[in-house]
């Protein structure tokens, strides 16, 4: 399955210009993986943190393809690519709408143990992703 978030296009995410600051976008991203956490993989952000771990980003690559505007809604859909042993590949897109696309990004997160280093994935949290991973986009 793919996960499905809406976010809409606020004053706070654009430039003088109107249109979505490339970073804000980052921040919508980092938004749909921990509601993805939440919602899917069933450990919270703030649950994460609180017991000394983490999954913070190690890799993101993006390509814009069209701006996005102040008062637009975004449809995000994030897929899971792969799940590695501690390191995990999402792809992630933007668009409006069944418009146009956006943003295409692809993110690598990598589980912090509890010691602050790399660490395999939790056996519930990673039989979780394995399964959004094999119900790809249904």
């Amino acid at each position: 399955m793919s996960y499905r978030r809406t976010i809409p296009v606020e004053f706070n995410h654009c430039d003088p210009a109107g249109i979505v600051f490339y970073a804000r976008y980052f921040e919508m991203t980092n938004s749909v993986c921990e509601n993805f956490f939440a919602e899917v993989v069933g450990r919270s952000y703030a649950e994460v943190m609180a017991a000394g771990e983490g999954a913070p980003t190690a890799r993101l690559e993006a390509d814009f393809r069209l701006p996005s505007r102040l008062g637009d809604r975004l449809d995000w859909t994030l897929t899971v690519l792969r799940v590695g042993r501690s390191s995990l590949d999402l792809a992630l897109t933007a668009r409006v709408g069944a418009g146009d696309t956006r943003l295409e990004v692809r993110k690598t997160l990598v589980w912090i143990g509890r010691g602050g280093k790399p660490a395999a994935w939790p056996r519930e949290m990673r039989a979780r992703l394995e399964a959004a991973r094999e119900h790809g986009d249904e």
